[in-house]
């Protein structure tokens, strides 16, 4: 049975391809159109999950009050991103410009929650939480 860190694993590896994916195409392309929608939906997904039945639970315990905290922040800082990438022509440099600052942005959050919060998490989090969580973020990242 899967737990909330293989869970979240899944949706990371999703988002790393198709943040590299994105950076490879060109101009205002139906290519960069999909994979860029398919990512938004995937990140404002991911996140809004991921707060809900990681961070959450997380943010009760002094030992990772402040790494939650700083996670939700990272996640505010991603939708802001995506908000200007949204206003901007995708064809244009302009719009590959933000992307790769979007990609740097993700791919500093993921490593940094593989890295540094899962170890944490694992520690403060029961196996049957930890299962638990999984299905309950499982369920919403398939709705």
């Amino acid at each position: 049975m899967k737990n909330i860190f293989d869970a979240l694993k899944e949706s990371h590896e999703k988002q790393r391809l198709l943040l590299d994916s994105l950076v490879e195409t060109s101009g205002d392309s139906p290519i960069r159109r999909e994979f860029y929608d398919n990512l938004k939906q995937e990140l404002e997904q991911h996140s809004a999950a991921e707060e809900r039945y990681f961070y959450a639970p997380l943010i009760e315990s002094d030992q990772t009050i402040e790494l939650s905290r700083h996670g939700i922040a990272e996640h505010h800082t991603i939708d802001k991103l995506l908000a200007q990438l949204d206003e901007t022509d995708n064809g244009s440099p302009a719009w590959l410009a933000k992307m790769k600052t979007l990609r740097h942005k993700v791919l500093h959050h993921l490593e940094e929650e593989e890295q540094r919060f899962f170890p944490m998490a694992g520690k403060v989090m029961s196996d049957q939480q930890k299962q638990q969580l999984a299905n309950d973020y499982l369920k919403e990242m398939t709705r």
